[in-house]
């Protein structure tokens, strides 16, 4: 099976489980006294990362939803490996905690610390050997949320650094990878 319908299948996985979690509230709460809420979206994503000079594009599929007032837990989906000038790509399955800094009227500053899985894509093209390396990813962000309405939330931005650790892979640096994921896009909330 092909990487990009790997991840189309792992974001539908992702984004089924987050939505699924919004009904198992329905008569166990209150409405008055719900705190949280869950989200699905998808973005245009960019990314310098940090092993050729040019920037990569792709997409980002994301879902979040909150556990207590200001905490939550997001999953993004990064698949930068669409417009990569020297076929080279980087795709990231990460999960973790999300933190709301400023929740007010219809603004939402948030940071997040996820981890997961990274995948670099050595593209036919530029390489004569086609392949992928997987490693473990952690990375650290935040961003600008904007209420537009009751089921739609504009990502006006999101910034990730990411940190994969090369462990001596040969043709990357010593300190491994540092990658930043730049994403704007949209979300309906439920």
């Amino acid at each position: 099976m092909k990487p990009f319908l790997k991840s189309l299948y792992l974001a539908g996985f992702l984004a089924s489980m987050l939505g699924v979690s919004t009904y198992s509230h329905a008569q166990a709460t209150p409405m008055a006294t719900r705190v949280g809420h869950v989200q699905v979206g998808a973005g245009f994503s960019f990314a310098i990362p940090d092993y050729s000079a040019t920037y990569i594009k792709g997409f980002t599929v994301y879902g979040d939803a909150d556990l207590w007032r200001r905490l939550g837990i997001e999953a993004d989906v990064h698949y930068i490996s669409i417009f990569t000038p020297t076929d080279i790509g980087q795709n990231t399955f990460l999960v973790g905690p999300r933190f709301s800094l400023v929740r007010q009227g219809r603004i939402n500053i948030y940071a997040k610390a996820l981890g997961g899985v990274g995948r670099f894509v050595y593209q036919p093209g530029w390489n004569p050997h086609p392949h992928t390396d997987t490693f473990g990813v952690y990375s650290l962000g935040g961003g600008i949320e904007y209420r537009a309405s009751r089921h739609l939330n504009i990502r006006a931005v999101d910034i990730e650094a990411q940190r994969w650790p090369s462990y001596g892979t040969p043709g990357f640096p010593a300190h491994g990878l540092t990658p930043f994921v730049t994403t704007f896009g949209a979300a309906y909330a439920f």
